[in-house]
Order: structure tokens, then C-alpha cells, then sequence
């Protein structure tokens, strides 16, 4: 179950990838996106961090395999940010992959390269 504070959460990232489609389109390079919605979040009083380091859990040793997160927001939600022509199994099995090594419970993998954002949308519970 998610819990209140992370739905909230989870919405408002959702309007600000709206937000930033739209003024925006698709047609750009993933990370304009991310600035652009790195900007909205926090012009919305959350707390969002690009590119965050995730290590991974190996024989109980952390070790940094350069893996990143695109957004964390208020330390609740991952948001993956694509721009390609579509969105691919792989490309959720990345977010299932990080929401597991950060022991988080909710994700959103989002690709902007489509004509209607809604399109690009996939929310991902662990």
C-alpha cells in the first residue's frame, strides 16, 4: 500500500511532467526534460535531486556500478526519464531494478518523445 504522502507526491510530478511536455513537445534530448522538471518540482516546493547515485548490494558490500536515478523526489518516488521512440520491457525492468535496490515503492518511468504524454506513462509499484 502507498501511502498518502507519496500519492501526493506522485500527482505533482505528474502535473509537472505535463507541464513540461507541453510547453515543451517532444522531440528533445531526455536531459531537457529532466532540467525542465528538476525546475517545476522545486518551483512546487519539493525536494528533487537529479542524477542520484544507487549502488548495489553485493555480499553485503555497497559498490558503485554508476548506476543513477534521473529524479528523486522527496526521497519517495523515482521518476526515469526516456526520450526515445518507445518504451521497451527493458526500460521497466530498469525501474523495477532501482525501485528494489533502494527498497522504495513507487516509480514513474516516463518517456517524452510521444505526441500525447499520457502515452509515455508507466507507474510502477514494488
Amino acid at each position: 500500500m502507498i501511502e498518502d504522502k507519496t500519492e501526493e507526491i506522485f500527482k505533482s510530478v505528474l502535473d509537472a511532467c505535463f507541464k513540461v511536455h507541453k510547453t515543451l513537445g517532444p522531440g528533445l534530448l531526455e536531459s531537457a526534460y529532466e532540467v525542465c522538471l528538476i525546475y517545476e518540482l522545486q518551483k512546487m516546493g519539493l525536494k528533487a535531486r537529479s542524477q542520484v547515485a544507487l549502488p548495489v548490494m553485493y555480499e553485503n558490500i555497497k559498490l558503485d556500478a554508476g548506476y543513477r536515478i534521473d529524479l528523486l523526489v522527496e526521497g519517495l518516488v523515482i521518476v526515469e526519464l526516456k526520450a526515445v521512440d518507445e518504451l521497451n520491457p527493458i526500460h521497466m525492468a530498469q525501474v523495477l531494478t532501482y525501485l528494489k535496490l533502494s527498497k522504495m515503492k513507487l516509480g514513474l518511468l516516463v518517456n517524452f518523445n510521444v505526441k500525447l504524454l499520457r502515452n509515455g506513462i508507466k507507474r510502477i509499484i514494488l
